[in-house]
């Protein structure tokens, strides 16, 4: 980055990378600190990753309990909102909180300067005095390097591509994971094709009357147990274990709920398994969960081994200037969450005002 490009740059106290659920969250808290800042968005359109999210998708907690802060989502006729339902709310929430949302904007960089951190984009340059990143998870799925994936001709999609199962009609597929997303695709498939679902262990159906709101709430005890310096309660039933939506407790009536152990590798037209049994398999949809989009920060040297950002309350152990909120549990209980977050985004505007006004006493 040139001297004059630096010169050049929009000075802000914070910067917010992303622009969904936890970017708006970390938003509302900075604007009732009456701190400056901007969110960086690389959407054409709010919402975040739920805009890209399957057609019939829908949350597994009733509205009010899948909340951002200062607003409740408002409640539908449905018991679990849709996908759709939740790109309006936080349509809305931007509208009525005024946040200033600057989209589509392609963060290419964050850089270490001496009186901030540079944020470079596609649309111009910012110096921020604080930056939090928010950019969540969707942009980066993950799908294991299974043997013979590259031999397979058939059709390959993750979970963060899947719309609905109208392409895959009358054929032959394999859902491989067993967490929310490939119960739920699995239900909706079997209406249509034949399908086969793939996963490491017997997956964790929780009981009936469980849902997002009682996961929330486990969520909360361990987190109230760390602050206390209590042993982790580590109640039986975590977020990645099956909620018994609608869709899949018709598939468990069905008789479809049931999932097969790991096959052993792939061939051209299918999947053979340990004892030599072959499935001719027309595609593969890989609900293999997501690792942390990061790619901005690598400038600054933060991201470790293991593809994370080592943290302490959500703030980045090697370059105090930076939080990371909403990745997952390594920044929070229950942080990927719409109603989870909020601690974790109250805790990053908390520190960031008293890490501002630290920096106002110095040059004072």
């Amino acid at each position: 980055m040139s001297n004059s490009n630096v010169s050049a740059a929009s000075q802000i106290d914070v910067a917010v990378i992303g622009g969904g659920q936890s970017a708006l969250a970390v938003a509302y808290f900075l604007r009732r600190a009456g701190v400056g800042y901007v969110v960086l968005d690389n959407q054409r359109a709010a919402g975040g990753a739920w805009r890209h999210a399957w057609d019939s998708l829908h949350l597994f907690s009733p509205a009010k309990w899948s909340s951002l802060p200062g607003w409740l989502m408002p409640v539908t006729s449905e018991q679990y909102p849709s996908r759709e339902h939740v790109v309006r709310y936080l349509t809305e929430y931007e509208r009525r909180y005024e946040i200033p949302v600057h989209r589509p904007v392609q963060v290419k960089a964050v850089s270490h300067r001496r009186d901030g951190l540079l944020v470079s984009t596609d649309q111009g340059v910012w110096l921020a005095k604080a930056v939090v990143s928010a950019t969540g998870t969707w942009s980066g799925p993950y799908i294991p390097d299974y043997p013979g994936r590259r031999d397979f001709d058939g059709e390959q999609v993750h979970s963060a591509h899947y719309k609905n199962p109208d392409a895959f009609r009358g054929k032959r597929v394999l859902v491989v994971g067993g967490g929310n997303s490939g119960a739920q695709i699995l239900a909706e498939l079997s209406q249509v094709c034949n399908v086969t679902w793939v996963t490491l262990e017997e997956p964790t159906f929780l009981p009936d009357d469980v849902d997002g709101r009682v996961l929330f709430e486990r969520a909360t005890q361990r987190w109230k147990a760390h602050l206390e310096g209590r042993p982790d309660p580590a109640p039986t039933g975590g977020l990645g274990d099956v909620v018994m939506v609608p869709p899949v407790r018709e598939a468990r009536e069905r008789g479809v709920l049931k999932s097969v152990r790991p096959f052993a590798h792939f061939v051209n037209d299918g999947v053979v398994w340990a004892d030599g049994t072959r499935l001719h398999v027309d595609a593969v949809i890989w609900c293999t969960g997501f690792r942390p989009a990061l790619k901005h920060l690598r400038a600054l040297n933060v991201v470790n081994a293991t593809g994370r950002v080592d943290v302490l309350d959500g703030r980045s152990v090697v370059e105090r200037r930076l939080w990371l909120v909403g990745y997952g549990e390594w920044c929070g209980f229950a942080s990927a969450t719409l109603i989870g977050v909020m601690r974790s985004a109250r805790s990053t505007a908390s520190q960031i005002k008293d890490y501002l006004s630290s920096l106002a006493e110095q040059t004072a």
